[in-house]
């Protein structure tokens, strides 16, 4: 590892905003602005234990804002981070937190035997044991955490490790959606509208790289060769309508916490007619 990414800040383990943006390639204003998020949703100790306000001097010796972080507030922040190289990033600053630990363990240990007094010594001991068991309910509490999140990840993860065209009956699909239902909802979010039976996008998201015009041939009752033109959706444009039906609450089905036989009342469409989605 050819920089520090862990550190030792007032006896604890901890990375700072600006390592980690530089590591994962990330700006530093967007990675702040995740972790602001972050505390904004996980209030209360949890937030003040793990992040902590601090500031970096650029080398032009102005000062801006930077936050510092420990191994739980790191993994809950990565864990959103995807890429090429974004595991093998997490695996290796892991390992880092792991090893400084070990280091302001052996620290302590040997701080706490050299304390002559023995009651002094035996206060020391069951007060770095009560941070030990602090540090373990924050784990756990962050496990948890973790696995309300995951299944919002799955869906995006799919997406993301796909590079193929899909029609928009397959993504209808995901959502437990019609085809058809799927591009009115897209017609009346002003996102596409049809000529001589094809979808288009309207001008605005032209050039984003959301669709594929597909050319398919085929013979007509006449015997002539003829051509359809449709429309297929890019990956891009398949996280494009995700976003889009999330602000609608509608939600993926492999992302779906509630029992399969549970209703979920969603607005699609006319924002007076809900229909409901299973």
């Amino acid at each position: 590892m050819d920089q520090t990414w862990v550190f030792v800040q007032n006896g604890k383990a901890v990375t700072d905003s600006l390592t980690v943006a530089n590591v994962f390639q990330k700006r530093h204003d967007h990675v702040m602005r995740d972790i602001q998020s972050i505390m904004a949703e996980i209030e209360g100790d949890f937030s003040l234990l793990n992040f902590g306000e601090s500031t970096y001097t650029n080398d032009r010796g102005r000062e801006y804002a930077k936050f510092l972080m420990t191994e739980d507030g790191f993994t809950l922040l990565a864990m959103g981070y995807t890429g090429k190289d974004a595991m093998h990033f997490k695996v290796a600053y892991i390992k880092e937190f792991r090893r400084m630990q070990q280091e302001v363990a052996h620290q302590q240990e040997v701080f706490s035997y050299m304390i002559a007094d023995p009651i002094e010594r035996a206060e020391r001991w069951i007060e770095e044991e009560r941070e030990r068991q602090s540090l373990q309910a924050q784990k756990i509490m962050l496990e948890q955490r973790i696995a309300e999140y995951e299944p919002k990840l799955t869906y995006v993860d799919q997406i993301l490790e796909s590079t193929n065209t899909v029609t928009i009956s397959q993504i209808a699909k995901d959502y437990g959606l019609s085809g058809q239902k799927l591009n009115d909802l897209l017609h009346k979010e002003k996102v596409q509208y049809k000529i001589n039976d094809q979808w288009l996008l309207y001008q605005e998201h032209v050039g984003m790289g959301y669709t594929k015009s597909k050319t398919t041939e085929y013979v007509n009752s006449n015997g002539r060769h003829m051509a359809r033109m449709s429309t297929e959706w890019t990956q891009k444009g398949r996280l494009f309508i995700h976003h889009l039906l999330s602000k609608r609450d509608v939600v993926p089905v492999v992302d779906r916490m509630d029992d399969d036989r549970q209703e979920d009342l969603v607005l699609v469409g006319d924002l007076h007619q809900p229909i409901q989605v299973r």
